[in-house]
């Protein structure tokens, strides 16, 4: 057959044009291979990796805050991003999708081959079988009994067909349907893991010993729902921090102060009319209430103070949370006092569990434990802010524009407070009295309805992997030939036990003979 006389050695060759549906085809083939499938789900892990990197809103809102304090150029490049709500990106939603579309075409008509396959039988006695990984060829002037081939093949658990040319059978089929269940799985993960993100809900709630928390929206510190949670899907349920206890390593020198185990005992009423029950909640042991888990994340301690004016009057009295800074908990708290008189201040204070002075004249806490607790204050001067509608930090102080009375550069000493200790405030403030000590907790509330499915899949998934890795996928054909009985065995994958399988059978058919 000759070239077109158009067409010279060298000429461009010209492809036919696909069309809107040729290119759709051909796009859609490319997405659902398995190579696509891979290197997609090589992608989602590492597009999950920013979200353990740099603090998330949904789950760190004050971490978010704390980064763009800290570093608010890169804060803001990084936000354009998207880095601070990695797991809800357009990036990272889809790879997600486009992960889930690859494995739905990989796996959807596999399992129609994989049902065909069930059903049919094994393949025809091929014509040569001394060309197969595992061969034996026994010379005898007798044919064997292929029927009894086949019992004891079948005794073995292979699928068997008997023809006139021999016997053909064949085992595994759990490798594939492992392989499905595997795939099928990690499907269900995905779409358990999108719908409980949508369904979910987690919310954060610092508690001092004594005070309550309630279900519903108002009671959150910081409340982050999925895309389709209703606020009013709350149930109704409270929790009260009855106290808190944490355990110190007090045997092993070299850990001394190492905290063992934090326990938050509560006390937890699931409606207004209901009887409290006692509660305990520990870290990675949450406490299951009504509609949602409770974790703890967080703890430390809470010093009680009450601010008094020049006139004795109380303009501020109450526990404050105390955020710690280092292991030995020493801890920095921010009060603000918008009703003093005849100025507001506020009040940046350090907390030391048990003080002790370093060689630079500096305090610190060696021990976590409140053996000897002592508190500092340095006193802000000036309008707090509060008044002018934007929302603020509880836990920051921003001295932008206050003047400062006492600490720091002042001139002034900070205020210096034992336990039960009353100091007198500079510039006619008035007085701060430290009356207690209590401790908080952190919590974590959180509801994800698909939480049992994602496990169950996980389950099946790794049950599947473990099928597909350890089930052979064989086929062996026995055939009396004219010299004699022919065995053959196949494997898809190297097997080294074949050929110890053809030598069963031709001790089994010698016994029988």
């Amino acid at each position: 057959m000759s070239l077109p006389s158009k067409v010279s050695h060298g000429d461009e060759i010209l492809s036919p044009k696909l069309g809107l549906a040729g290119w759709m085809r051909w796009i859609w083939a490319q997405v659902t291979s398995m190579r696509t499938a891979l290197i997609l789900l090589l992608l989602l892990a590492v597009a999950a990796v920013p979200g353990s990197v740099f603090p998330q809103r949904s789950a760190d809102p004050n971490g978010v805050t704390s980064y763009f304090k800290n570093n608010p150029e890169l804060a803001k490049n990084l936000d354009t991003f998207q880095l601070f709500d990695v797991y809800t990106s357009v990036w990272f939603s889809s790879i997600y999708v486009l992960l889930f579309l690859s494995l739905v075409g990989c796996v959807i008509p596999r399992i129609s081959h994989h049902w065909d396959a069930l059903k049919s039988e094994p393949i025809d006695m091929p014509r040569s079988l001394s060309r197969f990984p595992a061969y034996l060829k026994i010379s005898s002037k007798t044919s064997y009994s292929m029927p009894r081939v086949a019992e004891e093949l079948k005794r073995m658990r292979y699928r068997v067909r008997v023809t006139k040319l021999g016997v053909s059978a064949e085992k595994g089929y759990s490798r594939e349907t492992g392989n499905l269940l595997f795939h099928m799985s990690l499907l269900g993960v995905l779409v358990a893991v999108g719908v409980g993100g949508a369904t979910s809900f987690s919310g954060q709630r610092v508690i001092v010993e004594g005070e309550s928390f309630v279900n519903n929206l108002a009671g959150y510190d910081s409340f982050s729902p999925g895309a389709w949670f209703d606020a009013n899907q709350l149930v109704p349920f409270s929790v009260k921090l009855d106290s808190f206890r944490t355990t110190f390593d007090l045997r092993n020198r070299t850990n001394i102060g190492t905290p063992l185990d934090f326990e938050a005992f509560v006390s937890v009423r699931e409606g207004p009319q209901a009887t409290s029950e006692r509660g305990l909640i520990r870290v990675n042991h949450p406490l299951e209430v009504p509609g949602a888990n409770i974790y703890l994340t967080g703890n430390g301690y809470a010093p009680e103070v009450t601010f008094r004016d020049a006139d004795g009057n109380v303009s501020f009295s109450g526990p404050v949370v105390f955020l710690p800074q280092d292991s030995n908990y020493t801890s920095l708290g921010v009060v603000k006092v918008p009703d003093a008189k005849p100025k507001q201040f506020g009040v940046i204070s350090f907390f030391y569990p048990t003080v002790a002075t370093l060689k630079t004249g500096a305090l610190t806490s060696r021990y976590p434990a409140p053996v000897d607790p002592f508190l500092t204050m340095n006193i802000y001067v000036g309008d707090l802010g509060l008044d002018n509608g934007v929302p603020s930090n509880v836990f920051e102080l921003s001295v932008h524009g206050l003047e400062q009375v006492a600490g720091g550069k002042s001139g002034t000493k900070p205020i210096k407070l034992e336990l039960g200790q009353t100091q007198t405030l500079p510039g006619g403030l008035g007085t701060v009295t430290w009356d207690g000590l209590k401790r908080f907790a952190s919590l974590d509330i959180a509801y994800n309805p698909m939480q049992v499915w994602v496990l169950v899949f996980s389950a099946l998934a790794f049950i599947g992997m473990i099928s597909s890795l350890l089930t052979p996928r064989r086929r062996i054909f026995v055939r009396n030939g004219k010299d004699g009985l022919e065995l053959a065995g196949m494997a898809k994958n190297d097997d080294p036990k074949l050929e110890g399988i053809l030598e069963d059978l031709v001790k089994f058919l010698k016994k029988r003979k």
